[in-house]
């Protein structure tokens, strides 16, 4: 996570969102007195908590889920814009495409993880740059630039099992 934002302004979120906890391997962030009202419930009874943030893997790598976006968005270190035509083509679980992109945070180095907007401000989701901002410039127009991670298209994709 610390690879998107920088921890601490995460910490201290306007909405009090200042508690983070681990569940079954899921990290979700929460609200203090939502923390201390949920101490009264077994563990092995809890279902969910907060506002997941991401998940341990087995081999102890952190994933993040589209559903701490709106947390994470704001505090983002490196962005990525992506033209209209290429929305939907990363909302459908796509990478971006050199064609697509927009604009780029400059001195985004390569396999960097970035939040990725619309060409309106709009975040969509995360991803990892392919490619780093000198490297873009120079690059064919159909050469991927941003990995694909997570995006709101997860939201309709997977709601079943989105946790």
């Amino acid at each position: 996570m610390s690879e998107f934002i920088f921890l601490l302004p995460l910490m201290s979120y306007s909405c009090n969102y200042s508690c983070a906890r681990l569940h079954l391997l899921l990290t979700a962030g929460l609200v203090k007195k939502s923390m201390r009202v949920a101490t009264s419930i077994p563990g092995d009874k809890l279902v969910a908590l907060g506002t997941c943030f991401g998940k341990f893997t087995k081999t102890q790598k952190f994933r993040l889920h589209v559903t701490a976006l709106d947390y994470l968005a704001p505090y983002a270190k490196y962005k990525v814009w992506v033209k209209p035509g290429a929305e939907q083509s990363f909302l459908y679980g796509n990478h971006v495409l050199k064609s697509g992109l927009g604009r780029i945070t400059e001195n985004t180095a390569q396999y960097q993880g970035v939040v990725v907007y619309s060409m309106a401000d709009v975040p969509l989701g995360f991803g990892v740059a392919a490619k780093s901002t000198q490297d873009c410039r120079k690059v064919d127009p159909m050469a991927i630039v941003v990995f694909h991670q997570a995006d709101v298209g997860e939201y309709v994709r997977h709601e079943e099992t989105l946790t």
